[in-house]
């Protein structure tokens, strides 16, 4: 074989590489693309109905372990640097067990997160309630509780406890004194019932949430989570 003739074989074998290679990546780009440049859902015109049924879905894959991670990607960090637009604040419990982003299946801008032992509310969570209302035109306010809830156990244990944990404490201890004397689980009960109290007081305490609500802008729910199962019930 001469020089020629090895030359011609070299140049068609380079030839078949690349359009090999050119093949795999167009075989590829359909996965790997939309993920990263999928134009995110606009959700700053959901209903107070629609913003807790895309929730209530989101908690559903999560409970039959078929999240899709809605956005995440890159895409979605560049497109809310200038603004945020949730749909639902949710006042959770610190428990690490409760993060709302995940048991929603939710993503970066979708949640406006409120988070304190007890789920309870004080002028630091109303302010930061009425400003997703009134800055943000947040159309859902979720307060969720979860079952076996440290916070709401040391209310109901009645102990002394130390420093700062006791205005903890005070704030739940209305919900466990109403439950006295119920059937059932004593520490579930306070859990629903400090749930359902707090909602019950959004009305008194802010008349600015009052006033959304009544106007059909805000719709205010109160719920469980189920450490157990991952799903959360609607009580309130």
């Amino acid at each position: 074989m001469n020089e020629s003739e090895k030359t011609g074989i070299i140049s068609r074998r380079n030839l078949m590489l690349r359009a090999g290679a050119g093949m795999f990546a167009a075989s590829i780009a359909p996965v790997l693309l939309p993920a990263e440049g999928a134009k995110a859902e606009t959700i700053s015109e959901i209903s107070p109905d629609g913003a807790l049924k895309k929730l209530m879905e989101g908690n559903q894959r999560y409970i039959q372990q078929k999240r899709t991670f809605p956005d995440q990607a890159r895409s979605r960090i560049v497109e809310v640097a200038d603004g945020q637009h949730p749909f639902a604040t949710v006042l959770a419990c610190s428990d690490s067990r409760v993060a709302p982003e995940i048991i929603f299946d939710q993503g970066l801008g979708n949640l406006f997160d409120i988070r304190v032992a007890g789920n309870f509310l004080d002028d630091g969570v109303l302010g930061n309630m009425e400003y997703a209302v009134v800055e943000l035109g947040v159309p859902l306010l979720v307060i969720l509780g979860h079952e076996r809830c440290g916070a709401v156990k040391a209310a109901l244990d009645g102990k002394a406890v130390p420093g700062h944990i006791g205005t903890l404490v005070a704030a739940i201890k209305p919900a466990v004194d109403s439950t006295k004397g119920d059937k059932g689980d004593a520490w579930d009960n306070a859990v629903r019932a400090n749930v359902k109290m707090n909602v019950k007081k959004l009305a008194s305490s802010s008349p600015i949430l009052a006033e959304a609500v009544k106007a059909g802008k805000l719709k205010v729910v109160g719920g469980r989570y189920d450490l157990d199962s991952g799903k959360v019930e609607i009580i309130a």
